[in-house]
């Protein structure tokens, strides 16, 4: 959405406003404005509107250009006298709202089904118990620890699950992808991969109590990172082997930033098997795990 656009916009809506008062039809239709581009379909918080330069009359435009396509960062957005225009100030709203949805929102259940994986969750009993009492979030009850201990595999060489964490949107955008370049990573190594679940209203810290159940070797969570005004659908995973409930966390590894703007899934899931690979042959994680 270029500024001549909104312009028109702005100008389409002044004539119909005028044309109301005064009794007169109306010269300029909204519908007609630029028939190629649909106002009600465009995203301001999407990476291509966001790509537009909104200073007026830059120095040097090309150098902004190269700028703004090195970084997500908010440059090149001009201003309005002292404050933001107003398209970036609804920019801003609309991911700050974004990432509200991601923390808020579960993950679609429909998805979990589709990527055949069992779901446990742990003693948060929902969301509001799950964000303001951490430590609950890393503990089972004995009914979902019984459904861990029946449908996985015991003392597999490398266990997977997913988990919500803080971001909903991570989980839906990446982890259908991550997780078969993940398990095709690791059998290529001849590793031995458990049963892959879900788990609902999970910290990083429940993977410890996961892995004294299973007994796997290496334990792995896929979990969604906290979002920010960047990004809604950063994921990451938390790596640690033979954990323990109280283990120290300098010795979980971590891959971060998997999202499209990142990482990608698919190629996170490669350089995961292949870390994982590595611990699993140094028998260490973390700090202790020597690269």
């Amino acid at each position: 959405m270029d500024e001549k656009y909104i312009e028109q916009i702005v100008n389409a809506v002044l004539n119909e406003l005028k044309s109301t008062q005064d009794g007169q039809p109306n010269p300029t239709p909204i519908s007609d404005i630029d028939e190629e581009v649909d106002a009600s379909c465009v995203d301001i918080a999407s990476k291509e509107v966001k790509a537009i330069p909104l200073i007026d009359e830059p120095t040097d435009p090309d150098a902004l250009s190269r700028m703004m396509k090195r970084t997500s960062a908010r440059i090149g957005v001009g201003r309005a006298g002292t404050r933001l225009k107003t398209q970036t100030m609804l920019a801003l709203r609309a991911d700050h709202a974004s990432a509200k949805d991601s923390v808020l929102l579960d993950v679609n259940e429909k998805l979990i089904e589709e990527m055949g994986l069992f779901l446990v969750k742990t003693k948060c009993k929902d969301k509001d118990e799950f964000l303001t009492r951490p430590d609950i979030g890393k503990e089972f009850d004995s009914a979902n620890e019984n459904e861990i201990k029946n449908k996985c595999t015991p003392n597999a060489d490398v266990q997977i699950y997913v988990s919500d964490g803080l971001s909903s949107r991570a989980i839906e955008a990446n982890a259908a992808n991550i997780l078969p370049s993940m398990t095709e990573g690791l059998k290529s190594q001849g590793l031995k991969v458990g049963v892959p679940f879900f788990v609902k209203y999970g910290r990083v810290g429940a993977m410890d109590r996961i892995s004294e159940i299973t007994g796997a070797k290496v334990t792995c969570v896929l979990i969604g990172e906290r979002p920010g005004l960047g990004t809604a659908e950063s994921m990451s995973a938390y790596i640690a082997y033979m954990a323990k409930v109280g283990m120290p966390e300098a010795h979980r590894t971590v891959v971060s930033n998997i999202h499209s703007g990142g990482t990608n899934a698919v190629e996170a899931g490669a350089y995961i098997a292949e870390i994982i690979g590595k611990i699993v042959q140094n028998k260490a994680s973390g700090v202790n795990l020597k690269k």
